[in-house]
């Protein structure tokens, strides 16, 4: 039962966080600082997911996955650095995980 009201409370305030800037929005006026922000927090969120999946341990803890994921993300950035395309990115990453692993 405790499970479930986690649940049920991890989504209301999931919902409110979300349900307050779409409310605001137009209400008030968000300080030009912020706004500025704002397209940031997309690559942001990706890099904090991404990140410690490249560098921790695998399921069994074996980290010998460890360095091609780290290569592969290392190209796959240099990769979208250079050509800011997403088809050439995903596949320069998966072409250097399959080659290093």
């Amino acid at each position: 039962m405790s499970l479930w009201l986690v649940i049920v409370a991890c989504g209301a305030v999931t919902f409110a966080t979300r349900l307050s800037f779409v409310a605001l929005e137009g209400r008030r006026a968000v300080p030009g600082w912020f706004r500025d922000l704002l397209p940031f927090v997309p690559v942001a969120t990706l890099t904090a997911i991404v990140t410690p999946a490249l560098a921790r341990p695998g399921a069994a803890g074996d980290a010998a996955g460890v360095p091609a994921r780290l290569a592969a993300g290392a190209a796959a950035a240099a990769i979208a650095a250079t050509t800011r395309s997403v088809p050439l990115t995903l596949a320069g990453g998966f072409l250097v995980l399959w080659l290093a692993s």
